[in-house]
């Protein structure tokens, strides 16, 4: 929906308020017109309800109300004296159109100064659960999100196990598009299995005729600082447009919110503007070779060829510190290393054993069909890619049919203009163009394993509206099921030099606190 009909279906909301409501803020000591104002009705209402006024606020934040708006209902039946299991019933199940028996039929009066408290110890339990679940909502939405590490292609940098923060505000928390969805689930509700939001299951067939149904238009918060150069960024993969998560082509048609698509982490090797290359594996960022922080560690795959049937992969693998996995890849006992970082690799290469250690990289010119921007005319590969252009924002390119399969992408899924080619004549919105001025800024996303990662050489750019936020801290560390990796629990993402742990002085402070608190109630006891 766009905001005109978004706008158009609050004021009917309004309406549908007013009607059901009017006589009871009459009842209330208040009048009738008060009942149709939008905004203002609101307020007025949580003042005959005896609850805060800050609470609009909550009754607009998508999935929020979801949660809010039946604690409205409820609480205004139980304003007029109906607050039996019942009415609390009724309430929920006709969606707050129970006010309208209560503003025609019953013959109710207004409770002025009716006790908050729950009558029961069910009923103050209830309460404390759904208040907690609205302030874990508004913080995981909009503040800070918790968020597994799953594979390696950050690894060094970011192990899989570890368990981040990571922040909204940094670079503008994002309003969710979709406003109906049960709170703090992703895509997926843990052991049902189902989706975690209102989804036409139909939609192709439909022909994404639901596409802007019940969906907010893109709206961020202003954030603090930019996406800089070679940045951690978590953000929602572009290509992921699937029924099935676990299923991945990136050729499908199937719509999904951006907000529900796959999170992804990644390094932001280039920004808005910026005209990047890989040569060799390594990333150019307008023609110099891009240098990435200390904490980050490059990792490629080689072919190791042993001087011996001695030869011991498993222990190579954890005495070097190499990271993902090995297999034999022919008879001659050539063996398959998917990631050794150049630190592995300066000291496993002297390893007694070690006949030859060979890069195991593409060659220039031949051409990956699995590699953006699946066009026969670019013979890219994960290792000799571009050169190519990262829109920015406001800045016009000239369009022709060489560039077009690069951005006709982001011209057409990500800022929604219709594209078709006519011969030699490309034709945006029906009008026939050479030039094109991009909406939003876009970003490149790799990962530092470089030879085990599903990144952006696959599946292109990253338009802002998908990013999500910035990894600030890692709160705990798993190395498989049974072993915690203290050394990590309550590092920084970045920064400089070893990450160093807080553990021990967030106990101490968190025992502190503890022990303050328990002083301060003796002591008040005592008095």
């Amino acid at each position: 929906m766009t905001w005109t009909q978004w706008f158009i279906f609050i004021l009917i909301i309004q309406v549908i308020h007013g009607l059901g409501t009017w006589k009871l803020y009459i009842k209330a000591g208040r009048r009738a017109w008060e009942a149709f104002v939008p905004v203002y009705n609101g307020i007025i209402l949580l003042k005959i309800i005896n609850r805060p006024w800050w609470w609009i606020i909550l009754l607009f934040l998508p999935i929020v109300n979801l949660i809010m708006l039946p604690v409205v209902w409820v609480e205004t039946a139980r304003s007029f004296g109906k607050n039996t299991t019942l009415d609390t019933v009724l309430a929920f199940v006709t969606l707050g159109f129970y006010n309208y028996y209560l503003n025609y039929i019953a013959d109710v009066n207004y409770i002025e100064d009716r006790s908050l408290l729950p009558n029961t110890s069910g009923g103050d339990w209830l309460s404390s659960i759904l208040f907690a679940i609205v302030a874990a909502t508004i913080v995981h939405t909009y503040f800070m999100q918790p968020f597994t590490i799953p594979s390696s292609s950050l690894e060094k940098s970011l192990l899989v196990g570890d368990f981040l923060f990571v922040s909204k505000f940094h670079y503008g928390a994002r309003v969710p598009m979709t406003t109906v969805g049960a709170p703090m689930v992703h895509d997926t509700i843990p052991v049902l299995n189902k989706k975690s939001y209102l989804f036409n299951d139909h939609f192709e067939e439909r022909k994404m005729s639901w596409k802007n149904k019940l969906q907010l238009p893109y709206l961020r918060f202003p954030g603090f600082e930019k996406i800089d150069r070679n940045e951690i960024v978590v953000f929602n993969q572009p290509a992921d447009t699937l029924k099935d998560m676990n299923v991945f082509k990136p050729d499908r048609n199937y719509y999904k919110p951006i907000d529900k698509k796959t999170n992804l982490v990644k390094r932001c090797v280039g920004v808005a503007g910026d005209s990047l290359e890989v040569r060799d594996g390594y990333v150019y960022i307008n023609g110099k070779k891009n240098e990435l922080p200390d904490r980050a560690h490059l990792q490629f795959s080689y072919l190791v060829q042993p001087k011996t049937n001695t030869f011991n992969p498993n222990f190579i693998k954890d005495r070097y510190d190499i990271t993902d996995g090995f297999g034999i890849m022919n008879s001659q006992n050539t063996y398959y290393f998917s990631a050794i970082s150049d630190e592995a690799l300066s000291r496993f290469k002297n390893h007694p054993n070690v006949a030859s250690i060979t890069p195991n990289k593409q060659e220039k010119g031949v051409r990956d069909s699995d590699i953006f921007p699946h066009d026969p005319n670019y013979n890219w590969n994960v290792d000799f890619f571009g050169p190519l252009y990262i829109p920015e924002e406001g800045k016009t390119i000239d369009i022709n049919l060489e560039v077009l399969p690069l951005y006709k992408r982001v011209i057409t899924e990500y800022e929604g203009n219709t594209l078709q080619v006519k011969g030699n004549q490309i034709l945006i919105n029906g009008e026939v163009t050479d030039t094109y001025t991009f909406k939003q800024n876009y970003y490149w996303m790799m990962g530092d394993n470089r030879h085990n990662s599903i990144d952006a050489r696959r599946w292109g750019f990253v338009p802002f509206n998908h990013v999500i936020g910035k990894p600030v801290f890692i709160w705990m560390s798993w190395d498989g099921i049974k072993n915690p990796r203290w050394e990590r629990f309550f590092t920084t993402v970045s920064g400089s030099g070893k990450a160093t742990s807080f553990l021990i002085p967030f106990l101490v402070l968190l025992f502190g606190w503890m022990g303050f608190n328990k002083w301060r109630g003796r002591k008040k006891e005592s008095k």
